[in-house]
């Protein structure tokens, strides 16, 4: 039986992930997990390997945080050993966080198969890393699984063969389905004394919105003004904190709380009446709930989302990002529609493909 080794390694890989690595456990396929301790504290990675059900890593790297290049190459190097350690026949990744990039090209190198969870997403902006470890990964890998049709045009326009290329969904809709229930149940907008659907919701924590002061103040400046309007709670990316403190830019006009769970998250997104974001994932969660978002950045990765979903992109200037506000929560009932395959039952599609492969002659 072939051995199958799943990569995690920060928090926007593990809702994408573990209901991949659960459904191949299901079916009683042979794998080993490796978290790479890219995320590390407890709020950003621990509580989601309860939250998601996921059995405990079988290895954990404990990498750390570090510059692109230093934590890349500090993966790699732990990796590579695991890899002639434990000698899988596939290594799956998903995202496009440095751990994806890291063990990717470790395993490419050593002639292990890989397969990439979420290929295909291009922002066409490689200001952004994130960019250039979806690109490279892309090419390293053997099985490409696509979320949205851009996924599949961008691939097919680079060259990738097509019989490599499988569209299958979305996995984080998996989690999201999964956990909604139980998010709801909880009513996590309570202990702000918040009404259902009469408050906003903020998650800031790329380099290029919070590392730069002028960007950061005037985003900072346009959340402070929608707050006057709406109540808005901000759990705080470690990153932006310390930017915060940096930069002396004071947002006590809203709810800044530590970095959440998982269930507490998707429960006060999927009440919130807007929320503003520059993260991927949130932009799939929203339009998976109905729920509007503003998108604080030029360009998104995730056309669909903008194309069918809630998703709206606003750029960083104040007076852009308040009138996309003002019109997301005019239109709110105006609330898109679900894109193709995200049906929570991406993850079975794409373990039935690894399954498929598993039982040729090779990967």
């Amino acid at each position: 039986m072939s051995l199958i080794c799943s990569v995690v390694g920060a928090r926007p890989n593990f809702m994408k992930m573990a209901p991949v690595i659960l459904e191949a456990r299901q079916r009683g396929m042979d794998q080993f997990v490796v978290h790479t301790g890219q995320h590390y504290d407890a709020q950003m990675s621990a509580i989601f390997f309860d939250e998601l059900k996921l059995p405990q890593p079988d290895i954990y790297l404990g990498v750390g945080s570090g510059s692109q290049a230093d934590q890349t190459a500090r993966i790699m190097m732990a990796f590579e050993r695991i890899c002639f350690e434990q000698k899988p026949d596939l290594v799956l990744v998903g995202g496009d966080v440095n751990s994806t990039l890291a063990c990717a090209l470790t395993a490419a190198k050593l002639f292990i198969p890989v397969a990439h969870i979420e290929s295909g997403l291009r922002s066409f902006d490689r200001s952004m890393p994130e960019e250039i470890n979806r690109i490279v990964t892309d090419h390293l890998a053997s099985l490409l699984f696509t979320t949205e049709q851009s996924g599949n045009d961008n691939l097919l326009r680079e060259g990738i063969a097509p019989e490599r290329i499988h569209f299958v969904g979305n996995s984080m809709i998996d989690s999201l389905q999964s956990h909604i229930g139980k998010a709801l149940a909880n009513k996590p907008w309570e202990q702000f004394r918040f009404e259902p659907e009469h408050y906003g919701l903020v998650t800031i924590h790329r380099p290029s919105n919070v590392d730069d002061i002028d960007v950061f103040s005037e985003i900072a400046a346009a959340l402070i003004e929608i707050s006057h309007e709406i109540p808005l709670v901000f759990p705080v990316h470690p990153r932006t904190r310390r930017r915060l403190e940096q930069f002396g830019i004071n947002l006590d006009s809203m709810n800044l709380v530590e970095p959440v769970g998982y269930i507490e998250f998707l429960g006060l997104m999927a009440r919130a009446c807007v929320v503003f974001t520059d993260s991927g994932g949130v932009q799939e969660e929203t339009t998976a709930l109905g729920v509007p978002c503003i998108t604080m950045r030029a360009n998104t990765e995730r056309p669909i989302t903008v194309q069918l979903g809630t998703n709206r992109l606003s750029g960083i200037g104040k007076s852009a990002i308040v009138n996309a506000a003002h019109g997301a929560v005019l239109h709110k009932h105006s609330n898109g529609s679900l894109p193709p395959l995200w049906d929570g039952q991406a993850s079975r599609r794409i373990v039935d493909v690894v399954q498929a492969r598993a039982m040729g002659p090779s990967f």
